[in-house]
């Protein structure tokens, strides 16, 4: 019989699974608007997000105080989304991933700001080794400047961080988390339709297919890392959430030949041992 732990951790590294599959049907999509993919694949989530609600019986209303809460949460997503779906356009899985991962550590630096959460030695230590981490994958040369998709998936990144900071001062509020996901879901759709009026890509069959593949691996992703936290607090399976830098390199090596380079692996293995850090220290004192 698997302990509750055990369970957590399983879920978490589905979950980190799933959103690797995620951008690899991205990739596979093929050659589209990093905002038209996001229309799909926000698409499938708010239809999903909407039978949640109904299933559950939660009503579809917000605190007026928390509305402004809710479109910073749904805005920084949003153009998380963007960021991260144009690394993973432009870069490889592993890189785009990894930077991506940056958003816990920007969480701790947000909730400086928004949440009045003092900032220890030791997360300010893991902060900064991301940030150097990061700048493996980055690479920039100081001549040329940032290679503009990997600055852009860094921002992604920053943006991720700070949605969840949002979600987090969310939660403390009392809203309930399928009502931050369909209104995220929903502005997020919204907000690509006039790009859609302006600038439509026909779509084939094959990519309509990766699209809707994307919108399902992303709310198994959702529905894993959801569940997981369930099962165990996340100062116990947080670490494992970085698996997914490790999916990606597999998958980004059998499906599109991405071999990364020295440096990227270098900055991998320093964002993780960042991110073990983070977690061991959490444990410790007791933090989730």
């Amino acid at each position: 019989m698997l302990s509750q732990k055990n369970r957590g951790i399983i879920c978490i590294i589905l979950s980190s699974l799933s959103f690797a599959l995620m951008n690899m049907f991205l990739k596979m999509a093929g050659d589209l608007p990093s905002i038209e993919k996001s229309f799909f694949r926000n698409l499938i989530a708010a239809i999903i997000a909407f039978f949640m609600l109904i299933r559950s019986q939660e009503s579809f209303h917000i605190q007026k105080k928390n509305l402004h809460l809710f479109i910073l949460r749904s805005l920084a997503g949003t153009l998380g989304i963007f960021c991260n779906f144009y690394a993973v356009d432009h870069l490889m899985l592993s890189d785009a991933s990894s930077l991506n991962k940056l958003s816990p550590f920007f969480v701790i630096v947000f909730s400086y700001f928004v949440l009045k959460e003092k900032i220890t030695f030791t997360q300010l230590a893991c902060v900064i080794s991301a940030f150097v981490g990061s700048m493996f994958i980055v690479k920039p040369t100081f001549t040329g400047g940032f290679t503009p998709a990997s600055l852009i998936g860094f921002a992604g990144g920053m943006f991720a961080g700070f949605a969840y900071t949002c979600v987090r001062k969310l939660g403390i509020r009392g809203e309930k988390g399928p009502m931050i996901v369909f209104f995220f879901s929903t502005f997020s759709m919204l907000s690509c339709v006039p790009f859609l009026i302006v600038d439509f890509h026909p779509i084939s069959l094959k990519q309509l297919i990766f699209l809707l593949l994307t919108g399902l691996a992303a709310a198994g992703g959702q529905f894993g890392i959801t569940a997981a936290y369930t099962y165990a607090p996340g100062r116990e399976i947080s670490v494992y959430d970085y698996t997914q830098i490790m999916f990606a390199a597999v998958l980004g090596f059998l499906f599109f030949r991405q071999i990364p380079d020295v440096w990227s692996f270098v900055g991998y293995f320093i964002i993780i041992v960042a991110g073990i850090s983070m977690f061991l220290y959490n444990k410790k004192h007791g933090g989730d």
